[in-house]
């Protein structure tokens, strides 16, 4: 088992956006963004805000608590979800793996 931290994106309310990160001892990366996209959908329930179904992944080199906030951001926008997650997320210039 390995810790990952994972970050998903939210549409919380017209116009306003919360990304956050949780962490996750899995196996593989793909089983912490499997627990992680899980956890968003109950996450964004909670809030009536909508999970975008972005995850990015990252295995820290320390063994924090599970399932633990380590990061939260909200940015207000006019942008609609699409257009969000095009300019600030999915530019074509990130180094990510695409699944």
């Amino acid at each position: 088992m390995s810790w990952f931290s994972v970050r998903c994106v939210f549409e919380v309310a017209d116009g306003l956006y919360e990304e956050r990160i949780t962490l996750w001892n899995e196996a593989t990366i793909d089983d912490a963004i499997a627990s992680a996209e899980l956890e968003a959908i109950d996450y964004s329930s909670g809030l009536d805000a909508q999970y975008l179904g972005i995850a990015q992944a990252y295995q820290p080199s320390e063994a924090p608590g599970i399932g633990t906030e380590i990061f939260s951001l909200m940015r207000g926008s006019d942008l609609r979800p699409q257009e969000y997650l095009d300019a600030f997320f999915d530019t074509g210039t990130e180094r990510q793996r695409h699944a």
